[in-house]
């Protein structure tokens, strides 16, 4: 089985490249007026690489874990060079100021993106992330409130397998708050994750993946709810949420890609990743006993031996973000 260690190298080198990398990129801008700003660098100075906004937090979210974590297997310096031209004082509040003009712009994946950068930098040990964890404090407060709103006024969750599923958001702006003391917003979170999961059940497994997906809608809620029920409770919930799994059964089978060069269809690469990664953090949640341990764990390494070989090489259209998801598998 292939270790971070072994990778690490080449994942800070993606990281770094994607973070340079202005062009091709997807805006998402909403154009307001004629002659305003449409380049990615003046509408983002700090994110305006890796194609699209969201992909270029998590990239550097991923070279400072790497940084942090593993700094005898990458090139610090390089990573260090290219964070202090793009996490600077001035880069992000440029990036405030666009959120607060545009506030339902990359609700809710790019927010939960960017706490966990922010999040990574202030435990990072290397001292290159005091600068840039001061340079994205206020870019955590504005999402916090940001998010307090949204979910004070949301209907309902999104539950498909793309970048708005309620439930992979919630789970990364829950821990990583929480890591930042940013308390009401973890208090917030799980209210409402209990509201709109808590009494799920039998969910229809069978229906994944859709032909896009790089989530899994069933995983996801079951990692939120792993995060914000008592530990004594979750074992009771995934059993009548996902019913089944104590007898062996495997949830799901790996995703097969026909066309790499298919962006859309290319997420389902990153579906066996975050399978993989969730798959391993509810195993880690279970009682040792417990007989669904196993079956979780093994479906973990099935789906991580059909996407790791994908991780590179495969185009940009795979490469500018699929590095974030094996490692968050690779590390669980």
């Amino acid at each position: 089985m292939t270790t971070i260690k072994e990778v690490a190298a080449r994942y800070a080198r993606v990281a770094v490249r994607n973070i340079d990398t202005e062009f091709p990129h997807a805006t998402q801008q909403v154009v307001r007026w004629p002659g305003g700003a449409s380049r990615p660098r003046e509408l983002h100075p700090a994110f305006h690489g890796a194609y699209d906004w969201h992909s270029c937090v998590h990239m550097h979210w991923l070279a400072v874990r790497l940084l942090g974590d593993l700094p005898g297997e990458v090139n610090p310096e390089q990573i260090r060079d290219t964070l202090d031209r793009t996490l600077t004082k001035r880069a992000v509040e440029a990036e405030v100021a666009y959120l607060r003009s545009f506030p339902a712009f990359e609700r809710p994946y790019g927010w939960a993106w960017a706490v966990a950068l922010a999040a990574a930098c202030e435990r990072c040990p290397d001292p290159a992330a005091r600068s840039w964890s001061a340079a994205l404090r206020p870019l955590t407060h504005t999402i916090e409130e940001l998010t307090l709103d949204w979910l004070d006024r949301a209907v309902a969750p999104v539950r498909h397998g793309v970048h708005t599923n309620t439930a992979f958001a919630l789970a990364l702006l829950h821990e990583n708050g929480t890591a930042l003391g940013r308390d009401r917003l973890a208090a917030t979170i799980a209210k409402r994750a209990a509201d709109w999961f808590g009494d799920d059940r039998d969910y229809p497994a069978s229906w994944e993946p859709s032909g896009q997906d790089f989530l899994s809608p069933a995983l996801c809620e079951a990692d939120l709810m792993r995060r914000v029920l008592p530990a004594e409770q979750f074992p009771g919930w995934l059993t009548g949420f996902l019913p089944g799994l104590d007898g062996g059964r495997p949830l799901f089978t790996p995703a097969e890609v026909n066309d790499a060069s298919d962006g859309h269809q290319a997420h389902l690469y990153g579906l066996n990743l975050s399978r993989a990664w969730q798959f391993r953090l509810l195993a880690g949640a279970l009682p040792a006993t417990d007989p669904r341990v196993g079956p979780l764990r093994e479906s973990a390494d099935r789906h991580l031996d059909a996407s790791l070989p994908h991780v590179t090489g495969k185009g940009f259209v795979s490469d500018h973000w699929l590095a974030t998801f094996a490692f968050l598998a690779l590390t669980a």
